[in-house]
């Protein structure tokens, strides 16, 4: 199959890796992939091209520039001649509606979050209206939905798409790169040989709640040894050293920063007890998948778009969201039980597997949904899948 893979992430942070992954999951199941999208820059300076233009002329720039997106993307396709238009959404991004209307190909769209919502929400918005109707108008325009929780999927529904054109495909994991391995060497080269590790990976900002961790340190008996990575950057990280040094325990906490991706897993399976504290209603954390196939016990939110992931007791302990006491129960629980610890690890890398929650399976999935489309719709010979070549 020939996919024409569109986007507007420059970020180099959890969105890239969510395409990257994608990508290469269709390349290597057989499919070929045309690649449209601007080039990467650092995840911190992403927002400074935004800077340079009124607020509101920003917005109105945003959907102008869906006209010069089209005309590289009706080249492209006049080159590549693809089977099917798969477009990471984002907001004012029309262009991908306008390609599949004139040359009569189908449009799957991704959707990782209701975008007019959050950048209204976060006051970043000067024409919400615009906004909402620029979003609503891909989502209903497209040939198919790609919610990446059931829970988002109930908000594209609530925009007045059919159900039988929504599809959820969650986030997923490469268990080549994050496989189990010796969490004691992992601790060792990081020097803390016969600590209890407590982990968080991702982007760190203050509605992640990683000071209750530093609480937990000061305040447990049980964790007076555990020791705090954290793997990445961002705004709340600084304020965290910060809590840390006033609390006494900076010498138990190790902010490791951003670091290769291929370096990330071999950090991480130093982890006892994997956290996410907090996460928004409609997300599929990276994280996540990343921590099962790492053979993590997780500590997480019981929230409608994580159970869809975890099941408490069997892959993870949940805890009631914003419930300080509870989060804190739940890590002093798996800190002083090993064998709970062992049987968690052991249920969360068997939800990866069992589940199929990787990128090659995300692809399949997607790739089975193009062909049964395609085939239903009489634009091309019944295509058959790399695997069953």
């Amino acid at each position: 199959m020939r996919i024409l893979y569109l986007h507007r992430t420059r970020a180099g942070d959890g969105q890239s890796v969510h395409i990257d992954e994608l990508i290469e999951a269709f390349r290597q199941e057989g499919h070929s992939v045309e690649v449209i999208g601007p080039k990467r820059i650092d995840a911190m300076k992403s927002g400074l091209e935004r800077s340079l233009l009124p607020p509101a002329l920003y917005e109105f720039a945003e959907l102008g520039f869906s006209g010069v997106e089209f005309f590289r993307l009706l080249a492209a396709a006049r080159r590549f001649r693809p089977d099917v238009i798969y477009q990471r959404a984002n907001l004012h991004m029309l262009s991908g509606v306008w390609l599949s209307r004139l040359l009569r190909l189908p449009l799957f769209v991704e959707v990782n979050a209701p975008l007019a919502q959050e950048r209204r929400r976060f006051g970043n918005l000067v024409w919400p209206k615009l906004a909402t109707w620029s979003e609503n108008t891909l989502w209903r325009r497209a040939t198919r939905v790609l919610p990446v929780t059931a829970v988002l999927g109930e908000m594209v529904a609530a925009s007045g798409v059919p159900q039988a054109r929504i599809s959820v495909v969650a986030n997923g994991v490469d268990t080549d790169r994050f496989a189990i391995c010796d969490r004691d060497a992992a601790k060792a080269a990081l020097g803390l040989d016969g600590k209890l590790v407590l982990g968080f990976v991702g982007y760190v900002r203050a509605w992640h709640g990683l000071e209750q961790v530093l609480d937990l340190l000061v305040e447990d008996p049980g964790l007076a040894q555990a020791h705090l990575i954290v793997i990445g950057d961002g705004p709340a990280l600084a304020p965290l050293a910060e809590r840390a040094a006033r609390l006494g325990v900076a010498d138990r906490i190790h902010l490791a920063g951003i670091i290769a991706r291929e370096q990330i897993a071999g950090h991480a399976a130093a982890f006892d007890i994997a956290l996410q504290p907090e996460v928004t209603p409609y997300a599929s954390p990276l994280k996540l998948f990343e921590y099962m196939a790492l053979g993590h016990a997780i500590v997480a939110p019981d929230m409608a778009n994580i159970r869809e992931v975890l099941t408490n007791g069997d892959d993870a302990l949940l805890f009631a969201p914003g419930d300080r006491q509870a989060f804190a129960a739940a890590v002093a629980r798996l800190a002083a039980d090993p064998q709970l610890r062992q049987r968690l690890s052991a249920g969360a890398r068997d939800n990866i597997e069992r589940n199929g929650r990787t990128w090659r399976g995300n692809a399949r999935h997607v790739a089975a949904l193009a062909r049964s489309l395609l085939e239903r719709q009489g634009n091309t010979a019944p295509l058959v899948a790399p695997s069953e070549a």
